[in-house]
């Protein structure tokens, strides 16, 4: 569909990936539970929308970097609202990623996967805010043995050096000597004469 852009339906016979995102939409669903799906292509957060709207007849929304904001903030308030029933919100990962909070949703699907981890993070993050009450569960994508397997190796590959190099947290502190603690926190005096 996207590849050939030939205006085509995306439908489970085209698309695995496509298959189980319908039956983990559906569970969620059935267990009054919104969710939001992340891709990194415009025309596939379309087609998505389109599929899970009228095939699937969920309530859908779709966010964009076209969309305008007063439309915006008018689609994050109805999933936002405790009376919408259980939603899908779709989003394109650069729009969706900054400036928004969505803790209606316990479910974010990646259906695509972006090259750099921290953008991904930041789109996830939009589940994980102040006042989310629920466990938020993240669904990555990759259809083996394609291009999307090797990002996923990329991705995971540089998420163990970024850890290896800045690590997870600060338990390297505790692991210096006294000596090598006092010259981390000590003012450097040639600093001080110049």
């Amino acid at each position: 569909m996207q590849f050939l852009q030939d205006g085509s339906d995306f439908t489970p016979e085209r698309s695995h990936k496509l298959t189980r995102l319908s039956e983990m939409v559906q569970e969620a669903i059935d267990e009054g539970e919104s969710m939001l799906i992340f891709t990194q292509f415009n025309e596939l957060g379309q087609a998505l929308e389109k599929y899970l709207r009228s095939t699937c007849h969920y309530n859908t929304y779709y966010l964009s970097g076209s969309t305008a904001r007063n439309k915006r903030e008018q689609m994050i308030a109805q999933f936002q609202d405790s009376e919408t029933e259980p939603s899908v919100f779709i989003l394109s990962l650069k729009a969706g990623g900054v400036g928004i909070t969505l803790t209606k949703a316990n479910h974010v699907f990646h259906f695509d996967r972006w090259w750099n981890p921290a953008v991904e993070d930041q789109a996830t993050d939009r589940a994980f805010r102040i006042g989310q009450k629920k466990n938020v569960f993240v669904h990555k994508f990759v259809a083996m043995g394609t291009l999307e397997e090797r990002i996923d190796e990329m991705i995971e590959d540089k998420k163990k050096l970024a850890g290896s190099i800045v690590g997870a947290d600060e338990s390297w502190l505790t692991e210096l000597d006294n000596n090598a603690f006092k010259k981390l926190i000590a003012l450097n005096k040639t600093a001080i004469l110049e």
